[in-house]
């Protein structure tokens, strides 16, 4: 696992290719896309901690950045064409936005952006909207634990915040324009942290090597621990239950040595191992 510090213009998936060749591995992946035009922490995960990667996908993520009011656009930022105008955000005060600001705070039904890459009928959403194709994606659930306007210098709307896995900011930026009638699209967007990691810690993708690879036991860190002996190591790298321990409910992350072996969970009175990490 480790920590890159993403550049505007490249794709999350440019990023992870990057990696790849630098780290000399073929199985790279990442905790969660960052657009083309966002910049900052994109959590890599490499080698066998791919598998862990869904027990981090609800971690929340924290965003600074810059929405612009009165203008639309097709992509909900600044890299689509203008889809409408207005000069109502003339008109707005620091109070008005704040108060608008204040209803996205918590949970709330947010529509995806067209331009996204949740699948409709089996394909991206984005490639039908590429095609001119009209994409209505439904409303899902969000969480916005933290919002706040940290500047106000219309048209630009200045912001801190912090949201759960699935939400765009890109879908927050027009919902709040369209709260204040007046429209709007994200402007600019960094993200400072994914779940415990912060974007200081983070290195830029042509600089890292093998040096800067982490624990990937971190992503697991939240699910209780159970160490195992040497019978138990063997059992669970091919794959076979362990006796279940007392309070060990659910999902339980193994080790051995102190070194992540697996994640397992409970069935009955044993432990089944649901995704092996280590090598042998």
């Amino acid at each position: 696992m480790a920590l890159v510090a993403k550049p505007g213009g490249p794709t999350s998936h440019d990023v992870v290719d990057q990696v790849r060749r630098a780290l000399g591995l073929r199985r790279v992946g990442h905790l969660g896309t960052l657009d083309p035009f966002a910049v900052g922490l994109l959590v890599i995960v490499v080698g066998r901690a791919t598998r862990l990667a869904p027990y981090a996908a609800d971690w929340a993520k924290s965003y600074e950045g810059v929405i612009r009011l009165g203008r639309t656009t097709a992509t909900d930022d600044a890299t689509g064409p203008t889809a409408g105008a207005s000069d109502a955000w003339q008109s707005l005060d620091r109070a008005r936005v704040e108060a608008a600001v204040a209803q996205f705070r918590g949970a709330y039904e947010q529509r995806p952006p067209a331009y996204s890459a949740v699948k409709v009928a089996g394909e991206r959403a984005y490639r039908r909207a590429r095609r001119g194709e009209p994409v209505a994606l439904p409303a899902r659930p969000v969480l916005v634990s933290a919002l706040e306007l940290v500047r106000f210098a219309p048209p630009d709307v200045g912001f801190r915040a912090t949201v759960s896995g699935g939400t765009y900011l890109r879908g927050l930026a027009r919902d709040l324009g369209e709260e204040l009638g007046c429209g709007a699209h994200l402007a600019t967007l960094v993200r400072t942290r994914v779940g415990p990691f912060r974007l200081e810690d983070a290195v830029l993708p042509e600089r890292l090597t093998a040096a800067d690879l982490r624990d990937p036991a971190t992503l697991v860190a939240e699910l209780p621990r159970r160490e195992l002996d040497a019978a138990g190591r063997s059992a669970v790298m091919h794959g076979r239950p362990v006796p279940a321990g007392k309070g060990e409910d659910g999902r339980v992350a193994l080790f051995a040595d102190g070194q992540l072996v697996a994640v397992a969970e409970r069935a009955g009175d044993v432990l089944k191992p649901r995704v092996v990490v280590a090598d042998e």
